[in-house]
Protein backbone atom coordinates (compact mmCIF):
# COMPACT_ATOMS: atom_id res chain seq x y z
CA UNK A 1 0.00 0.00 0.00
CA UNK A 2 2.86 2.21 1.09
CA UNK A 3 4.46 1.53 -2.58
CA UNK A 4 1.02 2.49 -4.43
CA UNK A 5 0.87 5.39 -2.45
CA UNK A 6 3.97 6.62 -3.24
CA UNK A 7 3.46 5.70 -7.14
CA UNK A 8 0.20 7.82 -7.14
CA UNK A 9 2.21 11.05 -5.99
CA UNK A 10 4.38 10.50 -8.81
CA UNK A 11 1.62 9.73 -11.46
CA UNK A 12 -0.63 12.25 -13.48
CA UNK A 13 -0.22 13.72 -16.22
CA UNK A 14 3.41 15.01 -15.86
CA UNK A 15 5.67 12.18 -13.96
CA UNK A 16 6.91 14.08 -10.80
CA UNK A 17 9.48 11.91 -9.06
CA UNK A 18 9.04 12.74 -5.54
CA UNK A 19 12.82 13.87 -4.51
CA UNK A 20 12.48 16.18 -6.56
CA UNK A 21 8.84 17.71 -5.35
CA UNK A 22 10.62 17.61 -1.57
CA UNK A 23 13.81 19.18 -3.23
CA UNK A 24 11.54 22.51 -3.00
CA UNK A 25 10.18 23.21 -6.86
CA UNK A 26 7.48 25.62 -6.05
CA UNK A 27 5.18 24.27 -8.65
CA UNK A 28 6.51 20.69 -8.54
CA UNK A 29 5.76 20.73 -4.59
CA UNK A 30 2.34 22.41 -5.24
CA UNK A 31 1.01 19.86 -7.69
CA UNK A 32 1.90 16.98 -5.17
CA UNK A 33 1.10 18.19 -2.25
CA UNK A 34 -2.13 20.14 -2.95
CA UNK A 35 -3.40 17.93 -5.38
CA UNK A 36 -2.25 14.45 -5.72
CA UNK A 37 -2.12 14.10 -1.66
CA UNK A 38 -5.25 14.65 -0.50
CA UNK A 39 -6.39 12.48 -3.76
CA UNK A 40 -4.41 9.26 -2.81
CA UNK A 41 -5.37 9.77 1.01
CA UNK A 42 -8.89 9.69 -0.13
CA UNK A 43 -8.16 6.61 -2.17
CA UNK A 44 -7.10 4.96 0.77
CA UNK A 45 -9.99 6.54 3.04
CA UNK A 46 -12.42 5.08 0.24
CA UNK A 47 -10.98 1.62 -0.04
CA UNK A 48 -10.46 1.19 3.46
CA UNK A 49 -14.38 2.34 4.29
CA UNK A 50 -16.42 0.39 1.16
CA UNK A 51 -14.67 -2.48 1.92
CA UNK A 52 -15.23 -2.48 5.44
CA UNK A 53 -18.67 -1.83 5.23
CA UNK A 54 -19.31 -4.74 2.59
CA UNK A 55 -17.93 -6.72 5.26
CA UNK A 56 -20.12 -6.10 7.93
CA UNK A 57 -23.17 -6.12 5.32
CA UNK A 58 -22.26 -9.70 4.07
CA UNK A 59 -22.04 -10.73 7.83
CA UNK A 60 -25.46 -9.35 8.65
CA UNK A 61 -27.84 -10.57 6.16
CA UNK A 62 -25.67 -13.65 5.41
CA UNK A 63 -25.35 -13.27 2.15
CA UNK A 64 -21.98 -13.27 0.34
CA UNK A 65 -23.55 -9.95 -2.79
CA UNK A 66 -24.40 -7.74 -0.07
CA UNK A 67 -22.45 -4.46 -0.09
CA UNK A 68 -22.48 -1.26 1.37
CA UNK A 69 -25.39 -0.08 -0.80
CA UNK A 70 -27.51 -2.50 0.10
CA UNK A 71 -29.45 0.13 2.86
CA UNK A 72 -29.99 2.03 -0.08
CA UNK A 73 -27.69 5.12 1.31
CA UNK A 74 -25.84 5.58 -2.02
CA UNK A 75 -29.16 6.46 -3.59
CA UNK A 76 -30.30 8.48 -0.38
CA UNK A 77 -26.97 10.53 -1.48
CA UNK A 78 -27.78 10.36 -5.06
CA UNK A 79 -31.37 11.94 -4.51
CA UNK A 80 -29.94 14.53 -2.34
CA UNK A 81 -27.23 15.53 -5.15
CA UNK A 82 -30.23 15.25 -7.84
CA UNK A 83 -32.69 17.34 -6.19
CA UNK A 84 -29.86 19.55 -5.00
CA UNK A 85 -28.71 20.16 -8.91
CA UNK A 86 -31.54 19.59 -10.86
CA UNK A 87 -34.27 21.69 -9.08
CA UNK A 88 -31.74 24.25 -8.12
CA UNK A 89 -31.76 25.13 -12.08
CA UNK A 90 -35.87 25.22 -12.05
CA UNK A 91 -36.47 27.24 -9.07
CA UNK A 92 -32.85 29.50 -10.51
CA UNK A 93 -30.56 29.37 -7.56
CA UNK A 94 -27.05 31.73 -8.69
CA UNK A 95 -24.82 28.85 -10.44
CA UNK A 96 -21.75 29.80 -7.75
CA UNK A 97 -24.21 28.01 -5.53
CA UNK A 98 -25.03 25.02 -7.73
CA UNK A 99 -21.13 24.72 -9.05
CA UNK A 100 -19.94 25.10 -5.40
CA UNK A 101 -18.43 21.31 -4.35
CA UNK A 102 -19.07 22.14 -0.75
CA UNK A 103 -22.96 22.19 -1.57
CA UNK A 104 -22.86 19.12 -3.64
CA UNK A 105 -21.36 17.11 -0.36
CA UNK A 106 -23.92 18.77 1.70
CA UNK A 107 -26.25 17.51 -0.13
CA UNK A 108 -25.35 14.33 -0.60
CA UNK A 109 -24.90 13.77 3.17
CA UNK A 110 -28.30 14.83 3.80
CA UNK A 111 -29.41 12.63 1.22
CA UNK A 112 -28.14 9.43 2.82
CA UNK A 113 -28.69 10.81 6.66
CA UNK A 114 -32.49 11.29 5.44
CA UNK A 115 -32.52 7.35 4.34
CA UNK A 116 -29.82 6.05 7.30
CA UNK A 117 -32.38 7.43 9.88
CA UNK A 118 -35.42 5.45 7.93
CA UNK A 119 -33.60 2.28 7.69
CA UNK A 120 -32.90 2.89 11.99
CA UNK A 121 -37.21 3.40 12.47
CA UNK A 122 -37.80 0.10 10.33
CA UNK A 123 -34.93 -1.89 12.00
CA UNK A 124 -36.52 -1.39 14.99
CA UNK A 125 -40.24 -2.85 13.79
CA UNK A 126 -38.56 -4.96 12.02
CA UNK A 127 -36.64 -8.04 13.15
CA UNK A 128 -35.32 -10.08 10.48
CA UNK A 129 -32.47 -8.91 8.95
CA UNK A 130 -33.33 -10.60 5.54
CA UNK A 131 -36.71 -8.13 5.77
CA UNK A 132 -34.45 -5.48 6.39
CA UNK A 133 -32.16 -6.05 3.51
CA UNK A 134 -35.46 -6.14 1.30
CA UNK A 135 -36.40 -2.78 2.55
CA UNK A 136 -33.43 -1.17 1.83
CA UNK A 137 -33.66 -2.75 -1.56
CA UNK A 138 -36.82 -1.12 -2.18
CA UNK A 139 -35.83 2.07 -0.89
CA UNK A 140 -33.09 2.40 -3.07
CA UNK A 141 -34.98 1.33 -5.91
CA UNK A 142 -37.50 4.03 -4.60
CA UNK A 143 -34.99 6.70 -4.92
CA UNK A 144 -33.62 5.56 -8.32
CA UNK A 145 -37.23 5.89 -9.47
CA UNK A 146 -37.45 9.43 -8.15
CA UNK A 147 -34.39 10.55 -9.64
CA UNK A 148 -35.68 9.72 -13.10
CA UNK A 149 -38.44 11.64 -12.45
CA UNK A 150 -36.54 14.68 -11.51
CA UNK A 151 -34.21 13.96 -14.47
CA UNK A 152 -37.03 14.17 -16.64
CA UNK A 153 -37.94 17.67 -15.76
CA UNK A 154 -34.41 19.19 -15.45
CA UNK A 155 -32.09 21.73 -17.82
CA UNK A 156 -28.91 20.00 -19.63
CA UNK A 157 -26.97 21.96 -17.64
CA UNK A 158 -28.04 20.90 -14.26
CA UNK A 159 -28.17 17.06 -15.63
CA UNK A 160 -24.91 17.10 -17.15
CA UNK A 161 -23.72 18.40 -13.60
CA UNK A 162 -25.69 15.78 -11.77
CA UNK A 163 -24.11 12.67 -14.45
CA UNK A 164 -20.20 13.77 -14.05
CA UNK A 165 -21.01 13.23 -10.24
CA UNK A 166 -22.73 10.21 -10.28
CA UNK A 167 -19.44 8.94 -12.67
CA UNK A 168 -17.18 9.17 -9.52
CA UNK A 169 -13.93 11.07 -9.15
CA UNK A 170 -11.27 11.32 -6.02
CA UNK A 171 -9.86 14.75 -7.53
CA UNK A 172 -12.74 16.54 -6.04
CA UNK A 173 -11.72 16.34 -2.12
CA UNK A 174 -8.74 18.98 -1.07
CA UNK A 175 -7.70 20.04 1.83
CA UNK A 176 -10.71 21.86 2.84
CA UNK A 177 -12.77 19.21 2.19
CA UNK A 178 -10.30 17.03 3.71
CA UNK A 179 -11.28 18.14 7.76
CA UNK A 180 -14.92 17.49 7.39
CA UNK A 181 -13.95 13.20 5.54
CA UNK A 182 -11.44 12.54 7.80
CA UNK A 183 -13.18 13.17 11.00
CA UNK A 184 -16.22 11.14 10.04
CA UNK A 185 -14.24 8.34 8.61
CA UNK A 186 -12.10 7.80 11.76
CA UNK A 187 -15.65 7.43 13.72
CA UNK A 188 -16.79 5.32 11.47
CA UNK A 189 -13.47 3.01 11.78
CA UNK A 190 -13.53 2.80 15.10
CA UNK A 191 -16.92 1.37 15.84
CA UNK A 192 -16.59 -1.13 12.84
CA UNK A 193 -13.60 -1.90 15.45
CA UNK A 194 -15.58 -2.01 18.32
CA UNK A 195 -17.85 -4.45 16.64
CA UNK A 196 -15.66 -6.83 15.74
CA UNK A 197 -16.59 -9.29 18.27
CA UNK A 198 -20.24 -9.53 17.94
CA UNK A 199 -19.64 -9.93 13.77
CA UNK A 200 -17.88 -13.09 15.01
CA UNK A 201 -20.74 -13.82 16.69
CA UNK A 202 -23.22 -13.09 13.57
CA UNK A 203 -20.92 -15.59 11.72
CA UNK A 204 -22.85 -18.53 12.81
CA UNK A 205 -26.40 -17.14 12.68
CA UNK A 206 -28.41 -14.92 15.24
CA UNK A 207 -29.72 -17.96 17.57
CA UNK A 208 -25.66 -18.47 18.12
CA UNK A 209 -25.32 -14.88 18.92
CA UNK A 210 -28.01 -14.46 21.33
CA UNK A 211 -26.49 -17.66 22.76
CA UNK A 212 -22.85 -15.81 23.53
CA UNK A 213 -25.30 -12.29 25.15
CA UNK A 214 -24.90 -10.37 22.06
CA UNK A 215 -27.78 -8.03 21.72
CA UNK A 216 -29.06 -8.26 17.96
CA UNK A 217 -31.03 -5.08 17.66
CA UNK A 218 -28.19 -3.20 18.80
CA UNK A 219 -25.79 -4.43 17.34
CA UNK A 220 -27.44 -4.42 13.75
CA UNK A 221 -28.65 -0.52 14.70
CA UNK A 222 -24.53 -0.28 15.15
CA UNK A 223 -23.49 -1.78 12.13
CA UNK A 224 -26.49 0.00 10.12
CA UNK A 225 -24.72 3.56 11.82
CA UNK A 226 -21.56 2.53 10.77
CA UNK A 227 -22.07 1.59 7.12
CA UNK A 228 -24.04 4.61 6.59
CA UNK A 229 -20.97 7.06 7.70
CA UNK A 230 -17.95 5.20 6.05
CA UNK A 231 -19.86 4.15 2.43
CA UNK A 232 -22.65 7.79 3.08
CA UNK A 233 -19.54 9.75 3.39
CA UNK A 234 -17.33 8.17 0.75
CA UNK A 235 -20.66 8.72 -1.59
CA UNK A 236 -21.13 12.04 -0.55
CA UNK A 237 -17.36 13.20 -1.18
CA UNK A 238 -16.43 10.99 -4.20
CA UNK A 239 -19.56 10.06 -5.74
CA UNK A 240 -20.85 6.45 -5.99
CA UNK A 241 -17.45 3.72 -6.47
CA UNK A 242 -19.11 0.27 -7.48
CA UNK A 243 -18.49 -2.96 -6.67
CA UNK A 244 -15.26 -2.51 -4.50
CA UNK A 245 -17.68 -3.47 -1.38
CA UNK A 246 -18.77 -6.26 -2.40
CA UNK A 247 -15.57 -8.07 -3.78
CA UNK A 248 -13.06 -6.99 -1.38
CA UNK A 249 -14.39 -8.99 1.30
CA UNK A 250 -14.02 -12.21 -0.83
CA UNK A 251 -10.58 -11.08 -1.48
CA UNK A 252 -9.52 -10.93 1.54
CA UNK A 253 -11.02 -14.33 2.93
CA UNK A 254 -9.37 -15.73 0.27
CA UNK A 255 -5.81 -14.05 1.05
CA UNK A 256 -6.39 -15.34 4.36
CA UNK A 257 -8.01 -18.52 4.81
CA UNK A 258 -10.18 -17.21 7.66
CA UNK A 259 -13.52 -15.51 8.40
CA UNK A 260 -12.47 -13.90 11.93
CA UNK A 261 -13.13 -10.47 12.37
CA UNK A 262 -9.53 -9.78 14.24
CA UNK A 263 -7.97 -10.79 10.20
CA UNK A 264 -10.64 -9.93 7.73
CA UNK A 265 -11.31 -6.61 9.10
CA UNK A 266 -7.66 -5.00 8.96
CA UNK A 267 -7.12 -6.77 5.22
CA UNK A 268 -10.41 -5.97 3.51
CA UNK A 269 -9.41 -2.67 4.78
CA UNK A 270 -5.58 -2.91 3.35
CA UNK A 271 -7.13 -4.86 0.36
CA UNK A 272 -9.42 -2.52 -0.55
CA UNK A 273 -7.04 0.67 -0.18
CA UNK A 274 -4.80 -1.09 -2.51
CA UNK A 275 -7.55 -1.83 -5.38
CA UNK A 276 -8.72 1.88 -5.00
CA UNK A 277 -4.91 2.96 -5.21
CA UNK A 278 -4.61 0.77 -8.59
CA UNK A 279 -7.76 2.08 -10.26
CA UNK A 280 -6.13 5.65 -9.69
CA UNK A 281 -3.03 4.62 -11.01
CA UNK A 282 -4.60 3.18 -14.08
CA UNK A 283 -6.82 6.21 -14.64
CA UNK A 284 -3.64 8.81 -14.86
CA UNK A 285 -2.00 6.33 -17.87
CA UNK A 286 -5.12 7.97 -19.87
CA UNK A 287 -5.20 11.61 -21.29
CA UNK A 288 -8.24 12.32 -20.47
CA UNK A 289 -8.41 10.07 -16.86
CA UNK A 290 -11.27 7.45 -16.53
CA UNK A 291 -14.31 7.74 -13.79
CA UNK A 292 -12.77 5.89 -11.02
CA UNK A 293 -16.08 3.74 -10.45
CA UNK A 294 -15.36 2.41 -13.89
CA UNK A 295 -12.05 1.20 -12.95
CA UNK A 296 -13.91 -0.43 -9.94
CA UNK A 297 -16.27 -2.05 -11.93
CA UNK A 298 -13.86 -3.65 -14.06
CA UNK A 299 -12.04 -4.94 -11.15
CA UNK A 300 -15.35 -6.10 -8.95
CA UNK A 301 -17.81 -7.49 -11.21
CA UNK A 302 -15.37 -10.32 -12.77
CA UNK A 303 -14.91 -11.00 -8.84
CA UNK A 304 -19.04 -11.12 -7.70
CA UNK A 305 -19.50 -13.62 -11.47
CA UNK A 306 -16.72 -15.63 -9.99
CA UNK A 307 -18.35 -15.94 -6.43
CA UNK A 308 -21.80 -16.73 -7.93
CA UNK A 309 -20.41 -19.66 -9.80
CA UNK A 310 -18.48 -21.01 -6.95
CA UNK A 311 -21.43 -20.90 -5.08
CA UNK A 312 -23.95 -22.29 -7.55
Amino acid sequence: MVGLFVLDLCCGSVWIPLHRALEGDSLLSQIVLDLRLPKAITAVLAGAALSISGLMMQTLFRNPLAGPYILGVSSGASLGVALFTMLSGLILLPSSSILNPLSLIASAIIGSAIVLLLMLAVGRKVKSSVSLLIVGLMVGSLASALIGVIQNFADPDSLKLFIVWTLGSLSGVGWGEMQVLLPIMVIGLVLSVVLVKPLNGLILGEDYARSLGIHIDRVRRGIVVTTGLLAGGITAFCGPIAFIGVAVPHIARKLIGSTNHNWTLPTCALVGANLILLCDLLSSLFVYPLPISTLSALVGAPVIIYVIVKKH
